[in-house]
């Protein structure tokens, strides 16, 4: 026997991995291609995460499509990964090297005949909250999660099962792909390891009362990446929401809930860089616009970052304001926005009325507030805490701690590894 058929023949076991995003499709491609089996579980209807909501993302400003096409085609290449979409870990027991682990799968109400056609979304008539482009606009009951899916696969929407839509679209598919009477189905896996990739959310600015959410012109930090997306609700053009107006004045309000007893305690790492990268899709648009960015301290983490950070300065009209902003107020006629602050390093009061403003709200782990099955940790603030000590359950990408993609990819490799020795030592 060959050095490399004993290699080969040592890679026994499997690894469960929780959560598609970035950091578990990096997480899931390291151990598989290397020769492990491993079980990939998504609580969405497709792969990809937060990442498939970006216009750009860091460090090359790359499209979500640079990344995601080819980590796609490595999973759908690869016979040691399975992968279950609207799935969800019910329950674990057992220790490093034998876990048993329950997961439940959701109906799809589609099967493997769908062609994406899109007729069945034609005549659906109801109108349903859109998540994926948070709220701003409506999507039909049979859907296709994005342009990006994968599984590029349509999904009908739970809420109009039973219903005349639900039945119009049946009868809209030509290829026998809709079967309402799917149902929920268990899976029982035996795994050696498990890695908790379950990803962020952003905080709810509703939560935060003087920063002015309720007002139409003033979004969140995520809605504006899918404004400024070729495949979001205005088709990429940065406009104002009530009026869909041109931009010529924005103002960028940092810490929006983070670094606050009050809301979130911590640092969100990337706020201050997702601004900035925001403020070239205002210029890629609008040359001549105004930009004010309001921070309390920016914060570029490592080289490329300071680098991007330096660019940004140059600009003449991007205004960078040290300063906590205090409220944000309406114009009830025009629906301009005025943003007042206290320049920190002057000390005047700033009251700057712009056509809109972005604010810079957090990252919260999907952990928070949740009951996590089998004996896994979380800090006070929810985020997964890896046993590396005993071994067998671990933590990446944003369930550990707020991280940018070229973070999380790293992360999750390191957790790949630490996932493989618990089975090379169990």
């Amino acid at each position: 026997m060959t050095e490399e058929q004993r290699a080969e023949d040592s890679k026994k076991g499997s690894i469960l991995v929780v959560g598609g995003g970035i950091s578990g499709l990096t997480a899931t491609l390291e151990a598989a291609e290397v020769g492990y089996e491993v079980f990939l579980v998504e609580s969405n209807p497709s792969l990809g995460g937060r990442v498939a909501q970006l216009k750009h993302y860091f460090p090359k400003l790359c499209p979500p499509t640079c990344g995601l096409e080819i980590n796609f085609r490595r999973i759908k290449n690869n016979p040691r990964i399975t992968f279950y979409t609207l799935a969800e870990v019910q329950s674990i027991s057992g220790g490093p090297g034998h876990y048993n682990v329950t997961i439940k799968i959701s109906p799809r109400y589609v099967n493997e005949k769908c062609t994406c056609c899109g007729e069945c979304t034609d005549v659906c008539m109801a109108k349903l909250p859109d998540e994926f482009n948070f709220d701003m606009v409506t999507m039909k009951g049979a859907y296709l999660p994005h342009e990006m899916a994968f599984p590029m696969r349509y999904v009908i929407s739970p809420k109009i099962i039973g219903t005349d839509d639900a039945k119009r679209a049946v009868e809209a598919c030509k290829y026998d792909a809709i079967d309402l009477n799917m149902q929920s189905q268990t899976v029982n896996l035996n795994v050696g390891a498990i890695i908790w990739a379950t990803g962020w959310k952003p905080y709810d600015a509703t939560k935060i009362d003087n920063l002015g959410i309720e007002y139409q012109n003033v979004i969140t930090n995520m809605m504006m990446e899918r404004l400024a997306s070729t495949n979001g609700p205005t088709g990429g053009r940065i406009v104002r929401p009530s009026d869909n107006k041109k931009i010529s004045k924005i103002a960028f309000v940092q810490c929006a809930g983070s670094r606050d007893e009050n809301h979130l305690p911590y640092c969100s790492y990337i706020c201050c860089m997702a601004s900035l990268k925001q403020c070239t899709y205002v210029r890629e648009q609008y040359p001549e616009a105004q930009i004010y960015v309001f921070y309390i301290d920016i914060r570029a983490p490592g080289f490329r970052y300071e680098k991007f950070y330096k660019q940004i300065k140059e600009d003449e009209n991007i205004f960078l304001i040290k300063g906590k902003v205090a409220e944000v107020q309406e114009d009830a006629g025009t629906k301009n926005i005025t943003v007042v602050a206290e320049n920190a390093v002057t000390g005047e009061k700033i009251q700057e009325t712009v056509d809109m403003a972005v604010l810079a709200t957090g990252m919260v782990p999907n952990t928070a507030g949740a009951k996590l099955p089998g004996d896994v940790k979380c800090d006070p603030d929810g985020f997964v805490v890896s046993d590396l000590d005993r071994g067998g359950m671990f933590a990446t990408g944003c369930a550990v701690k707020p991280l940018d993609v070229i973070s999380s990819n790293q992360h999750a490799t390191a957790m790949a590894l630490k996932a493989i020795q618990t089975l090379v030592s169990s």
